[in-house]
């Protein structure tokens, strides 16, 4: 009975969301996994690290793409500006998962990122 209700709820939060809350909601998913994998790194594993990069890296992906649209209703500059994080934000993960031993506090600028650009999308 209880997860039913949990899946009614998430569907129709799903549906009355914007999209910037909704992607608001997925920068703090994706930060909230890489702080996990932070907090807890000394048992954390390879597989929980690679998971989180992924999930973030898919994210920032998706936010690339839909930038570089020619129907995209932002402002250029704002465009160039996502575009400009979103490659910050390939490099990053590429440097913790193939370049020397991976260390937690290179998580905590992806950490930050995706939260202040959440706090934006909210307007905070």
């Amino acid at each position: 009975m209880h997860q039913t209700g949990a899946q009614a709820y998430q569907q129709t939060a799903k549906v009355v969301e914007s999209p910037r809350q909704r992607e608001s909601a997925l920068l703090m998913k994706a930060a909230a996994g890489l702080q996990k994998v932070k907090d807890e790194w000394d048992i954390s594993t390879q597989e929980e690290l690679r998971s989180a990069l992924t999930f973030n890296r898919k994210l920032w992906t998706i936010f690339m793409s839909a930038v570089t649209q020619d129907d995209s209703p932002l402002p250029p500059e704002v465009r160039q500006n996502i575009a400009n994080l979103g490659m910050f934000v390939m490099n990053q993960t590429r440097e913790i998962l193939y370049e020397g031993v991976p260390q937690a506090d290179q998580l905590t600028v992806l950490v930050q990122l995706n939260r202040q650009i959440a706090a934006g999308l909210r307007g905070m």
